[in-house]
């Protein structure tokens, strides 16, 4: 069992609270097993439960949802009231291994699959996800040797007005195999940000990006503005801002031909300290957006705290806005949410012509999707906006 962003708690409150905390849980997970049953802390916020003379699966799934709704009570701790989730990894005896070592192997892996799978949630070990995690293990693999060899580039997918003149791209990360078989960023991507990979990763992307803008800049009849996507791990990092002012120095693009856009689980935990690396960021000139809207941790003092520059309606409201009402009040509500704050509003995965009808009636100002064109590279992306008009 491994406590969820406990992290934070340390990080904004002290490690004393923190440890405080630790001793609450520990007490709590006392309290709940049995005699026969033993509870161990390994380090950190990782606890080990081993629990015998339990019959069943259903044995076994009743103690964890029990488990859940003890821990997830209220904790008092000094001056401050914290609520915590965990993910739990379930393995069983003697189908999952004989042995202390397998068993904590196999329950780590369904843990860490519980952490993946969004963190707050039962995982019970399985073959089937052994082979997923070996699988992903050969992934990170054939990443780590991708990153330090240089084996990846960027498409460029234009960002249309409803007007039909392209108002910026955005900045995509592609990776082909020696074979020439392409990996999908749904697949590498997670691993990467799991792997840590996503930082040199996501710094060769903003240094290709800027450079790619800038020579844009310099040769284009006007200026076209790049987005780039940007994960938690980059953010976090204490040199972040520093690494996009230096991009933009070295590159010597304009700031406000570069955005950076992030999602709302990026915000959620620290709220504040990211409110302050935003203003920075803005005050570089640099602009904002915050990406999947809708989809994440949502909440609309977000958009009074941060100092965004669009909103992007997510796909899956997207896909059906010309048939689902209910997609229908959803886009249109964020639409005139951003229109009453003076935000710019882009719907992403635009495929057909009858979402662009629907899309422009509720008003949306700019798309993205296949409709308008895939992902390409920057001399095809360079090509296709001569055909084009600019906004």
């Amino acid at each position: 069992m491994d406590l969820d962003h406990f992290k934070y708690v340390n990080d904004s409150l002290g490690h004393q609270v923190g440890d405080e905390l630790l001793r609450a849980v520990s007490r709590r997970l006392c309290e709940l097993v049995r005699e026969t049953d033993t509870v161990s802390r390994q380090g950190g916020d990782e606890f080990v439960l081993l629990l015998t003379e339990l019959r069943t699966v259903m044995d076994v799934r009743a103690f964890a949802d029990r488990l859940e709704e003890y821990l997830r009570q209220p904790y008092k701790v000094g001056e401050h009231v914290l609520s915590i989730s965990f993910s739990l990894g379930i393995a069983l005896c003697p189908t999952d291994g004989e042995d202390v070592g397998t068993l904590l192997r196999h329950a780590d892996v369904a843990m860490y699959q519980a952490k993946a799978a969004g963190r707050g949630r039962t995982q019970f070990f399985s073959r089937e996800l052994l082979a997923s995690v070996e699988q992903r293990h050969r992934l990170v693999t054939q990443l780590r040797g991708a990153v330090a060899d240089g084996a990846f580039t960027l498409h460029y997918q234009p960002k249309v007005a409803a007007t039909g003149a392209v108002t910026g791209v955005e900045a995509l990360l592609r990776w082909t195999l020696p074979d020439g078989t392409p990996v999908s960023p749904a697949e590498f991507i997670p691993a990467a940000e799991e792997s840590g990979l996503i930082l040199p990763l996501g710094r060769w992307v903003l240094e290709q990006a800027c450079a790619q803008a800038r020579e844009w800049e310099r040769t284009l009849p006007e200026p076209l503005p790049v987005a780039v996507n940007i994960s938690a791990l980059q953010f976090s990092q204490p040199d972040f801002v520093e690494q996009v002012r230096g991009t933009l120095t070295a590159s010597g693009l304009t700031p406000g031909l570069l955005e950076l856009e992030i999602t709302e689980s990026l915000l959620a935990p620290e709220p504040e300290a990211a409110r302050e690396r935003l203003v920075v960021l803005r005050d570089l000139g640099v602009r904002l957006s915050i990406d999947d809207f809708g989809t994440g941790f949502s909440s609309l003092s977000y958009l009074k705290l941060f100092p965004v520059h669009t909103l992007k309606i997510d796909r899956a409201f997207v896909r059906d806005v010309a048939t689902d009402r209910n997609d229908v009040a959803i886009v249109e509500a964020v639409i005139g949410i951003g229109q009453a704050m003076n935000l710019d509003v882009l719907a992403e995965g635009v495929e057909t012509s009858r979402q662009v009808e629907v899309l422009t009636r509720l008003g949306c100002a700019a798309m993205q999707g296949y409709h308008f064109a895939r992902p390409m590279p920057a001399a095809e992306m360079t090509a296709w906006i001569a055909t084009r008009r600019m906004d």
